[in-house]
């Protein structure tokens, strides 16, 4: 490896250290303050609007698509197009999140005085304390850091991450306030793996017939042969159409180191008596999320009195598209 570049990869783990180290210290303005703004964002009866001019707007724009798919509605208002008519978008149940790090963007300031005759309040995000955006807000959020990761100490780097990472956290301090579960997070998400996810339930693709069903009094070999001949790596053991237990590949093995003999096993000694299992109304991704989990391929689809409705392989899921 040459000079050259050994130098420019001591550079990138400078610029690394250098952004990785302002985010933590930026564990400081989380106080009163920070407080108060997700309070007054809660209780805002209409929309966060965002708006930064340059690489800020930039940040707002990611901000507000993260608080809006996390169930806080918000939008990104551009500064300079503010002043051309698009801040008629501002109605008086919002909240304005605005964001400069000098505090003193003209665009930014501009629109200022048309926010404070609707009576708006603002949240400002600056790195100057100093600066009119921050005796502007109704709240100031510090987002100053001590150099940026450029080595010209010039182009935005270290702050912008900065910005990006207190606006994650103002999100999923929301998220958390409001409750937002993983259900609401993908109906907001229609699209892509997340779509079928969110639109994808148990009973879609569960089976429904021929199921290897047996009873706890059925001999642990013949038990066997059943399951290898439906193909699932699992029995399901039933007595009256409830659930039981189950017999897995898995159990099959330790059952096969455990016992010497097991001409006359029967298979309710062996069996798993508290089996994992998922609702037919369950999306599929919880049926996904317990596999992993707990290292399965198959689920025991019940009902809420464990009677058995289906099975669903982890074959079933990957064909559909829940990854």
């Amino acid at each position: 490896m040459n000079a050259e570049l050994c130098g420019l990869n001591a550079l990138a783990c400078e610029v690394l250290d250098i952004e990785a180290n302002a985010v933590l210290k930026s564990k400081r303005v989380i106080n009163s303050d920070f407080e108060r703004a997700i309070d007054l964002i809660f209780e805002t009866q209409g929309r966060v609007i965002v708006t930064g001019m340059g690489k800020s707007g930039l940040i707002g724009r990611k901000i507000a698509a993260t608080f809006s798919s996390t169930g806080t509605p918000a939008y990104y208002l551009h500064p300079a197009e503010s002043t051309h008519g698009d801040s008629g978008m501002i109605t008086k149940n919002d909240i304005v999140l605005a964001i400069s790090n000098s505090g003193e963007t003209l665009e930014l300031l501009n629109l200022l005085p048309y926010i404070k005759r609707l009576g708006v309040p603002i949240i400002s995000m600056t790195g100057n304390l100093n600066s009119t955006l921050a005796k502007a807000g109704d709240v100031v959020i510090d987002i100053s850091v001590e150099k940026e990761a450029c080595p010209l100490n010039k182009a935005p780097t270290a702050s912008t991450t900065v910005t990006l990472a207190l606006g994650d956290a103002l999100a999923m301090c929301l998220l958390k306030k409001r409750g937002f579960t993983e259900e609401d997070f993908l109906m907001y998400h229609p699209s892509g793996a997340l779509g079928k996810s969110s639109t994808l339930h148990v009973r879609d693709l569960m089976k429904t017939s021929n199921l290897p069903i047996v009873t706890r009094d059925m001999l642990f070999t013949d038990v066997i042969k059943i399951i290898s001949e439906y193909k699932l790596g699992m029995a399901i053991i039933a007595e009256n159409n409830k659930l039981t237990g189950i017999m897995t590949d898995g159990d099959i093995r330790r059952t096969l180191l455990k016992y010497n003999d097991i001409s006359n096993l029967k298979i309710e000694e062996v069996m798993t008596v508290s089996p994992k299992t998922v609702l037919a109304d369950d999306f599929a991704t919880k049926a996904l999320h317990l596999m992993e989990k707990y290292s399965i391929t198959t689920l025991a689809v019940v009902d809420n009195e464990q009677n058995i409705s289906g099975i669903i392989h982890i074959h079933d899921l990957l064909k559909a598209g829940v990854i």
